[in-house]
């Protein structure tokens, strides 16, 4: 629809009226002039005429496409046009500007609407508080008129067009505001009224609507325009990038800003640790971390935790208690994360004695923050040192305690009763296992086999290949053991039961059962001059 149809014409004294607009628009009553329209004549036909020319049809078709839930976007205010006896430009900006306040709507584009037809420019503070009026009561067609007449007077600024992008984003989206932010950006360079405040506000709006690529993007060209950067642009993107798991995106924002000489804040510190971390760059997150801490800033427990975790992996174990204890100066208090990641640290650097001491400690002082990956973490320093008593206690405190243990918590119980030769204990920990209704897996089987194999339980063994469904994996290392530990025959009857299944060995078990074969040729052949091949060669 038009924006603006016939308007009705008053000439009135512009020191009687424009102090009655406001009542006028309170009581809404019409203030029109009571001449005989004859004494109108044609010499008034020309405030007839829009002074924005086919602005309308082009407002049209940038609202067309606006979906009809959008809410209100097409023009709806017919201005009244008066006559102005008060010609001081600065007089009227400051009228619009406080009817603007008041959200008057009318009256304030009525008056605007005056101006503009005599000829008359207000001030920039006056057009951007009517924009920001219009938007406030959704009055979006209106607010674009005003725009594309500001844009024609050369009055924009960068306040201006972050109102308006603002709005488009609001009532169209992101791709419709980014849109439009291409076109003002070309106008712009001829104009030079973009800066680093519009850019501001495209990387928040795309940070809204979790579109970090567009955010890269404005970044860049706010970048290859010229433009400074500031530490509110840093800060939308450090967010933005943070949200959208891009880390590397936010270390190159974070090494931009030390270029420019900025300091960032503290929350920015903060996830510049964390996706310092989450890209292993430990020793950049140190820097950061120190960083706060000389510039009295206190860094939160996710911080720390991601830190200590960090140089907890690249066994830096110093650091990672260095970080700790400073955690513990602090008002922060360690939790499962925290114990989680120096317990690793110390398992990653070899300190497994140290580890399960740090456990037992857990155990006493915070036994409210224990979980099942502490628990495995003990299992495993038990593992590597052929602790098997220590881990069966460790498993009945898990199952004492009302923890639901899973299969990977029996598998290394019975790994360390491998580790440690006690294969009797670790078929024990199996049926106890099969008691609890905890299913084994492959692991499990493996374990118990290689265990089983180094206590020569022979038939044991046997029982459990044949107890389980056919595993390829499971006959090969049955077939390794037993051919290491010299039981050949057991191992040809096993291999031979294999392939019957169907099931092809690996190039270890052929190679093993060709090496055994050949020796029982040899024997053969000096028992029996005629050569000839045995059935078990021609089965391979």
């Amino acid at each position: 629809m038009s924006c603006i149809g016939r308007k009705k014409v008053n000439r009135v004294v512009l020191s009687h009226l424009e102090h009655e607009l406001v009542d006028d628009e309170e009581n809404n009553n019409q203030m029109l002039f009571r001449n005989d329209e004859r004494n109108v004549g044609r010499r008034d036909e020309k405030f007839l005429v829009p002074p924005w020319g086919n602005l309308d049809e082009r407002l049209e078709s940038k609202i067309d496409s606006v979906p009809s839930n959008s809410g209100r976007v097409s023009c709806v205010l017919e201005p009244r046009l008066h006559f102005l006896e008060e010609r001081d430009e600065e007089v009227l900006s400051k009228r619009i500007l406080n009817l603007s306040r008041t959200n008057k709507v009318n009256s304030a584009f009525d008056l605007y609407m005056s101006m503009e037809v005599s000829g008359l420019q207000p001030n920039l503070h006056a057009c951007n508080s009517l924009i920001a009026c219009f938007l406030r009561n959704e009055f979006f067609g209106e607010a674009l008129k005003v725009f594309e007449l500001m844009k024609k007077n050369g009055v924009t600024s960068a306040h201006t067009y972050s109102l308006i992008l603002k709005a488009v984003a609001r009532v169209k989206g992101c791709d419709s505001a980014v849109e439009m932010f291409v076109e003002l950006e070309c106008e712009s360079r001829l104009r030079k009224d973009f800066d680093v405040l519009v850019y501001n506000t495209m990387i928040s709006i795309c940070g809204m609507a979790n579109n970090w690529i567009e955010a890269e993007k404005m970044w860049r060209s706010l970048n290859k325009n010229g433009h400074q950067a500031t530490t509110v642009t840093y800060g939308l993107l450090v967010g933005i990038f943070m949200r959208s798991g891009q880390s590397e995106l936010v270390i190159d924002v974070y090494n931009e800003m030390i270029e420019n000489k900025l300091e960032p804040r503290e929350d920015m510190m903060q996830a510049i640790i964390s996706a310092s971390t989450k890209e292993g760059n430990w020793s950049l997150a140190l820097n950061v971390f120190k960083s706060m801490l000389d510039s009295g800033f206190s860094p939160n427990s996710v911080a720390y935790n991601s830190l200590i975790n960090s140089l907890g992996k690249a066994g830096e174990i110093k650091l990672t208690f260095w970080v700790f204890d400073h955690m513990k100066s602090s008002d922060k208090k360690p939790d499962e994360y925290t114990w989680n990641a120096l317990l690793n640290a110390l398992y990653k650097g070899g300190r497994y004695s140290d580890a399960l001491w740090l456990f037992e400690s857990i155990k006493m002082k915070q036994k409210s923050q224990l979980n099942p990956h502490l628990y495995n973490t003990a299992l495993m320093c038990c593992q590597r040192l052929g602790l098997w008593d220590k881990s069966v206690q460790i498993l009945w405190q898990m199952e004492s305690g009302g923890m639901v243990v899973f299969v990977e918590s029996y598998n290394l119980v019975i790994d360390t009763c491998e580790v440690a030769r006690t294969p009797k204990v670790a078929l024990q920990v199996y049926e106890h296992m099969v008691h609890k209704g905890c299913t084994p897996n492959t692991f499990t089987y493996l374990s118990l086999i290689r265990s089983c194999i180094w206590g020569s339980l022979w038939p044991e063994v046997e029982q459990i290949v044949d107890s389980v469904p056919p595993d390829v994996s499971l006959y090969n290392a049955a077939i390794h053991g037993m051919c290491l530990r010299g039981k050949i025959m057991s191992a040809k009857k096993l291999y031979i039961k294999m392939r019957d299944r169907g099931l092809q060995p690996d190039g270890k078990t052929r190679a093993l059962m060709l090496q055994n074969l050949k020796r029982d040729s040899v024997r053969l052949r000096k028992r029996y001059p005629t050569p000839r091949r045995s059935l078990d060669e021609r089965r391979l």
